[in-house]
């Protein structure tokens, strides 16, 4: 028997479905950006409600912790002082956590404040405001004029000098670049890197590319200043080496 094919091209056509109109695929894209923009603005309504929530049994510990403390017989040792000084610390943590929580979740409803910012005023008023803990050799290039909130713009290199500092490597002089290139803003430090294998995570919320106990940080100020940078239309990435330092970088619009 001969196998008989048929060609339903035809009725494929005629009875394909079709094409939505222009108006409808703008309403169905306007109706997608309302439903994103109301999940947004939930996420950060209950990330505001839990931090404050959290806030007010965190005082609680830590009074109670410090109270614990002052009224212990000295008869217990040091290892009752270890314990409080542990369930203080951990309260200090969250807490930590818990502001730099409501500072993210608060980004979105900040209105940007646009204005002409010279970077190159800002970023020695940003210096003079860190205390590193060891000797640093800054090494400051020349650094364009920009369109953007300024007061933000100062968190993100802020975040980024703090990071340089807080990555530093034990075992030399600690030396931090900032400067712009064909490339960027860029924030240089010879510190200790980190593996390009785990740079997806890099600026995720709560994301951690070390542990704890080698450096101190709750994962929320890389990811804070992704969001202030994609918030006015730029992009931010890094590059590194374990033991060789890295380099973050970011853009804005001209």
């Amino acid at each position: 028997m001969t196998a008989t094919t048929h060609n339903l091209e035809p009725f494929e056509r005629a009875y394909a479905a079709p094409p939505a109109p222009p108006e409808d695929l703008e309403r169905r894209l306007r109706e997608r950006t309302e439903e994103l923009a109301a999940a947004r603005r939930e996420i950060e309504a209950v990330a505001y409600s839990v931090s404050h929530d959290l806030r007010a049994p965190l005082r609680l510990i830590h009074a109670h912790a410090q109270m614990l403390r002052e009224d212990m017989p000295s008869g217990y040792g040091p290892e009752s002082d270890l314990h409080v000084e542990q369930i203080q610390r951990g309260a200090r943590q969250l807490s930590e956590l818990i502001d730099a929580l409501l500072t993210y979740s608060r980004l979105g409803e900040v209105e940007l404040k646009r204005e002409r910012v010279q970077l190159g005023e800002v970023v020695p008023e940003v210096i003079a405001g860190l205390k590193p803990s060891r000797q640093v050799e800054w090494r400051i290039g020349e650094l364009p004029a920009v369109l953007g909130d300024r007061a933000l713009l100062t968190q993100v290199l802020s975040i980024l000098l703090n990071n340089a500092l807080k990555y530093a490597s034990a075992e030399r002089r600690t030396r931090v670049d900032v400067g712009a290139d064909a490339d960027g803003v860029y924030v240089r430090d010879n510190g200790v890197g980190f593996d390009m294998r785990y740079a997806g995570k890099l600026f995720g919320l709560f994301q951690r590319l070390h542990r704890q106990d080698e450096f101190e940080g709750v994962g929320v100020g890389l990811a804070l200043a992704r969001r202030i940078i994609e918030r006015h239309g730029g992009r931010i990435w890094a590059d590194a080496n374990v033991g060789e330092g890295a380099i973050f970088r970011f853009t804005l619009p001209a």
